[in-house]
């Protein structure tokens, strides 16, 4: 199988930071939108982008709570949107349609993980729903602005979790098999990665450009649902229970966290570029036991897959690029 997924020459790396890589970076007149843009790697790189001169606007499910979190940021704004909630997407793509502003970069960073078993309106399991499916709904609704921009880019955060599961097609939502938080995290985070293919293929000739991310382990909200002990398997934390830094292995500040997502919405080295996952600022390879967990998995660069993941998100939300 072919693959795109070959690192280029990059200055950056594991521990570039996000004002290393939006160093000299302007975004004067560019219109960005963050999901998650108000807590953890999401709110730097809201104000990362916003720095660079970018009007920023940041969906919320808690709009208050965004407000706060964003109060000392000037060119950001806050607008209702519930991923778990056809409603509210439909409804906040259709204002900014009727805005008419092009949209430049779209940052898909909003997420959860590992929680326990729920289900949106339609029967969906939530990680799916809100991880890939809002924003697969999201992406739909603002197709004509992205296309409009002529040179837009759509990230999409992953995870290095991709690699614990692909897309079990036959059984997305648990109907029938055990439910379990991390293989349907997994899952989630590996339909992250098939969508900016599937989206890549569709958006290149309209200038849209689509790139997936595993941002590094992070100790953020994320985790929330995670108990005490899980956290303590992850190493992530030193002897006075602080963060651990070890960028190299992956465990990042939220700084270098955002980096990458930045790298992959601005670089000029991604240029004719698309389609593909990075990690520490870099176009990442596909994995291999030599390296450990690091790259992408083949289930996670597998075009036919990733169409296949694209007509049943066509399919279960009645959604498509026109």
């Amino acid at each position: 199988m072919q693959t795109l997924q070959h690192p280029i020459d990059s200055p950056f790396g594991a521990a570039s930071t996000a004002e290393d890589v939006m160093a000299g970076i302007d975004l004067d007149g560019r219109l960005a939108i963050v999901t998650g843009g108000y807590s953890g790697i999401g709110v730097v790189t809201a104000r990362a982008l916003a720095a660079a001169g970018a009007r920023v606007l940041v969906p919320a499910r808690d709009p208050d709570r965004a407000h706060r979190a964003l109060a000392d940021v000037d060119g950001v704004q806050v607008r209702a949107l519930d991923l778990m909630d056809a409603d509210t997407i439909a409804a906040f793509c259709a204002s900014l349609r009727r805005q008419g502003m092009p949209v430049d970069l779209l940052v898909n960073s909003a997420g959860i993980m590992a929680s326990p078993l729920q289900r949106d309106r339609e029967g969906h399991e939530a990680q799916f729903a809100t991880n890939h499916l809002g924003h697969y709904r999201l992406v739909c609704g603002l197709w004509p602005l992205l296309a409009a921009a002529g040179g837009a880019r759509v990230i999409s955060v992953s995870s290095r979790a991709h690699q614990l599961a692909g897309v079990t097609f036959d059984d997305i939502d648990f109907e029938r098999r055990a439910y379990d938080k991390w293989q349907a995290y997994g899952q989630s985070k590996t339909a992250n990665a098939l969508f900016a293919m599937a989206l890549d293929r569709r958006g290149s000739g309209h200038g849209v450009r689509a790139f997936s991310l595993h941002p590094g382990q992070i100790l953020t909200e994320l985790g929330r649902h995670l108990s005490a002990e899980e956290v303590a398997a992850f190493d992530a934390t030193d002897e006075r229970g602080q963060p651990r830094l070890d960028p190299d292995k992956g465990m990042k500040s939220l700084a270098q966290g955002a980096a990458t997502s930045l790298w992959c919405a601005t670089s000029p080295l991604l240029d004719g570029h698309g389609g593909v996952y990075c990690e520490d600022c870099n176009i990442a390879p596909p994995s291999n036991a030599a390296q450990g967990r690091k790259g992408v998995a083949a289930w996670a660069m597998d075009a036919a897959l990733a169409e296949r993941l694209w007509q049943v998100s066509k399919a279960w939300t009645g959604l498509e690029i026109e």
